[in-house]
């Protein structure tokens, strides 16, 4: 995986954090000048989820049952077995992945994108890192759905970013939380 020429993400927005005692849900939201057919694709095929994604999927996405996501930039290789639990085609996708669950909503908007909702469940003490993270994947999967894709940029990658400490950092801010000191 190499860093692509002259990316940089653009500013922290889109995000807040419901909470619910410990149990903290990351809340993004991003429009897409993308139809929800196209959006959905990218979010359930396996080559598409290739081109922007944390991980990899050993099956499409977008039916109700088992599959396995290997985890991209991992230490080690790291595959979870996940239920897809929910797959309306075009409106709503669930499953878990990496311990917590992960809900995407496709809204059409009125000039004939995507309203898409990201709901995360992402250890407290991380998820300004994963706001930041997902943003970049974000980018990357709306450069994809212009026709001009450009790699995945996940992990230990996307942290090599020259604006990676920023972003995280702007999302410290926007979200109201602290990443814990690395000891």
């Amino acid at each position: 995986m190499s860093m692509p020429d002259n990316y940089q993400p653009g500013a922290a927005a889109g995000a807040e954090i419901q909470k619910d005692g410990d149990n903290w849900t990351l809340v993004l939201v991003r429009d897409l000048a993308h139809p929800p057919a196209r959006v959905w694709k990218a979010l359930t095929e396996p080559e598409h989820l290739r081109e922007w994604a944390p991980f990899d999927a050993d099956r499409n996405l977008a039916s109700v049952g088992a599959a396995k996501l290997t985890t991209v930039g991992a230490p080690k290789l790291h595959v979870t077995d996940t239920q897809v639990k929910r797959a309306e085609a075009e409106k709503a996708l669930e499953f878990n992945w990496g311990g917590g669950d992960l809900r995407w909503e496709l809204a059409p908007t009125v000039s004939g994108g995507t309203k898409l909702t990201l709901w995360a469940i992402i250890n407290r003490n991380y998820i300004a890192m994963g706001a930041a993270g997902w943003h970049i994947c974000f980018d990357v999967l709306d450069r994809l759905l212009e026709g001009k894709p450009m790699g995945r940029i996940v992990g230990p990658v996307a942290m090599q970013l020259g604006s990676w400490e920023q972003l995280h950092g702007d999302y410290q801010k926007l979200l109201g939380v602290a990443t814990p000191k690395w000891s």
